[in-house]
């Protein structure tokens, strides 16, 4: 059975997962997030195999996340613009994780803001006036990007999906 090509699809959940969807992307992120520059420190850190690191650092290069940059008489990866955007993704799935998956002795990290020393967390989806939204308080509409397929799913007047 052949792979469907996330990055053909229309959606953009689709296409995000199509570069940040590979199980060892969002560690790579984390590593990035935590200063981490250097080939050998993330192999480290992560304990993977370096041409499973070489691929995933090449891929996030290629999609814009990571820049690689000389450094010395090596190479350094940092983060592009496109990469920091990505930290509230990051932010919202460690939280997730901390949330439900720690043990009862809680996540082995917290994350500080160094400005104020308060601990850093995803934002939860809000409304002007500050009210948090659920996910069952929200309408999907065609984009202008929109094909006639997603106009027909999510076409004005329907609120039953």
């Amino acid at each position: 059975m052949q792979r469907t090509d996330f990055a053909r699809m229309r959606c953009p959940v689709a296409r995000a997962m199509a570069v940040l969807g590979e199980r060892w992307t969002i560690l790579v992120l984390r590593e990035a997030f935590a200063g981490t520059t250097r080939f050998d420190a993330f192999e480290r850190n992560l304990g993977i195999a370096p041409n499973i690191l070489s691929t995933r650092l090449s891929a996030l290069v290629e999609h814009g996340i990571l820049e690689r940059v000389p450094d010395g008489g090596r190479h350094a990866y940092r983060l592009t613009e496109r990469g920091r955007d990505a930290f509230p993704l990051y932010l919202a799935i460690r939280d997730w994780g901390a949330r439900h998956l720690s043990g009862p002795e809680g996540p082995p990290t917290v994350m500080i803001d160094i400005l104020t020393g308060a601990p850093v967390q995803a934002p939860d989806p809000l409304r002007a006036d500050g009210t948090r939204i659920l996910p069952e308080e929200v309408r999907i509409l065609p984009g202008p990007g929109a094909n006639d397929a997603v106009r027909r799913r999510f076409g004005e007047g329907r609120a039953d999906g």
